[in-house]
């Protein structure tokens, strides 16, 4: 049984007191939805998912892993000469997926990225901040545009169809995309509350500020599906994507990629961030043990195996193999307060890991 009061009335209350536009969340269990909520929007309202984005990104790297077309040694200048220049010719796709590659503030202006000539010309003029694999900093979008680079080259494809065709699609989640073309039916993204002192992370680049994110609202920037952060999605669509990574009913994954992926942890480097352990598999990140799990966006009530990805704004998402949980929160308010963002998706997500009774 499932005991939702609790968790609903927390999500709620921040929309009904004025502090959020809207809100979404679902939760799901053994691969069907158990709650699917909306409050201050339509109900078949999407959001841009932000960070969260990045684990769909990373699914099609795993699929293309499991086929034999890419490894995790794979170094990005093999697949794109253009890449090497300027010391980055060490860089790999597990650097690129556990934020160690070396570039965290590298540019990339959304229309540039969906642009393939303007995207591969800009990356050429990249320079490395530390040899990669040596620290890890939050790389927001530069490692995730030279991912989809490798992944397009390698699969013939663009990474927006490849990942409706080949994940999306299978998952029977179409509404579930990288970018989309059309704005209407997306919950417009809103600047909400006041940095105070303390409330905010310090300096931290310049993709998770709010004037860069409320360009998503635009229409050439929602259709360039930055592959860091340009998901469009409804919260059941994630929470049931996540149910797959549970269980891979369809079997869209060889099991032993899947299984590295969302357990095995590659990066163990202090973030600089947050000043604890990253805890970061091939993509994701994992709860841990070592009572950091807060901090990553993971509540009281998940275990040490729960895996996930939490974006700005409070946006959270993950699973938990012992609960057999997946859980989704989205809301498309952009609080200056991000301390405190951070701080009610941790406590959100608590009540939805003690939902299960």
């Amino acid at each position: 049984m499932f005991q939702f009061d609790a968790l609903v009335a927390r999500a709620r209350r921040d929309v009904d007191d004025g502090l959020l536009p809207s809100c979404q969340l679902a939760v799901a269990h053994d691969g069907e939805l158990v709650l699917d909520e909306t409050f201050g929007a339509a109900a078949d309202s999407r959001y841009v998912t932000f960070s969260v984005t990045k684990a769909f990104v990373g699914a099609i790297a795993w699929l293309l892993i499991g086929e034999g077309k890419l490894s995790d040694t794979t170094r990005v200048a093999d697949v794109v000469p253009e890449f090497a220049s300027n010391g980055k010719d060490e860089v790999t796709v597990e650097h690129l997926l556990t934020h160690t590659a070396g570039f965290p503030r590298a540019p990339m202006r959304p229309a540039e990225g969906a642009d393939r000539s303007a995207r591969v010309a800009r990356m050429a003029t990249w320079r490395m901040d530390w040899p990669a694999g040596t620290q890890t900093e939050y790389h927001a979008t530069s490692a995730y545009w030279a991912l989809v680079e490798v992944l397009d080259r390698v699969s013939g494809s663009d990474f927006r169809t490849l990942f409706t065709e080949r994940v999306a699609g299978p998952l029977e989640l179409p509404t579930l995309t990288l970018g989309a073309a059309d704005p209407d039916g997306v919950a417009t993204i809103q600047a909400v509350g006041d940095a105070g002192e303390g409330k905010t992370l310090g300096d931290h680049v310049k993709e998770t500020g709010e004037q860069f994110l409320l360009r998503f609202n635009e229409p050439e920037v929602m259709s360039a599906g930055v592959p860091g952060a340009g998901g469009v999605a409804r919260a059941a669509d994630v929470a049931l994507f996540y149910q797959s990574l549970l269980h891979n009913k369809q079997g869209l994954w060889r099991g032993e990629v899947l299984a590295d992926a969302t357990t095995n942890v590659r990066n163990r480097l202090t973030d600089p961030l947050f000043k604890v352990p990253a805890n970061r598999t091939l993509g994701l990140v994992v709860a841990g043990d070592d009572e950091h799990a807060l901090v990553r966006g993971f509540g009281r009530g998940n275990s040490a195996r729960a895996f996930g990805a939490q974006g700005v704004g409070g946006q959270i998402a993950w699973a938990d193999p012992e609960s057999g949980l997946s859980f989704s929160y989205l809301t498309n308010g952009l609080d200056a307060d991000v301390v405190g963002s951070f701080t009610r998706s941790a406590k959100i997500s608590g009540l939805a890991a003690r939902c299960a009774t």
